[in-house]
């Protein structure tokens, strides 16, 4: 099976949010995310509880927990092998807040009109 490649969403300002999200985090809590986009990217489609698991609107999660703190990371598909990283949160509720959901849905949205303007590039 092929890798999936994993890129990040750019916003039209040139932001990319799950990176100043992920910049603030501790280094630890930083590894454990990094592994699990590498197990996102060896797995794809594939990568399920407790790693990883559907939402709904075709939004996935990323599962973390380091230190009773529930990390998540918010993630499209575009096509078969093609992740995108929309942001990420922790969270101290059971379900992911209806705010996230309805920002994760909107850059899918935004993504699949314009691919090219939505992808972060060193």
């Amino acid at each position: 099976m092929p890798k999936t490649e994993v890129i990040i969403y750019l916003e039209e300002s040139g932001k990319a949010p799950f990176l100043e999200w992920f910049g603030r985090l501790l280094e630890k809590v930083q590894d454990k995310i990094f592994v699990r986009i590498e197990r996102l990217r060896e797995f794809g489609h594939e990568l399920h509880r407790p790693e990883a698991d559907y939402l709904h609107d075709d939004i996935y999660e990323l599962r973390i927990r380091h230190q009773a703190v529930n990390y998540r990371v918010l993630y499209f598909f575009h096509g078969r092998q093609l992740v995108v990283l929309s942001h990420g949160f922790s969270k101290q509720q059971s379900r992911v807040p209806d705010s996230e959901m309805k920002l994760a849905v909107l850059r899918r949205k935004r993504f699949t009109e314009s691919p090219n303007r939505h992808t972060y590039r060193e």
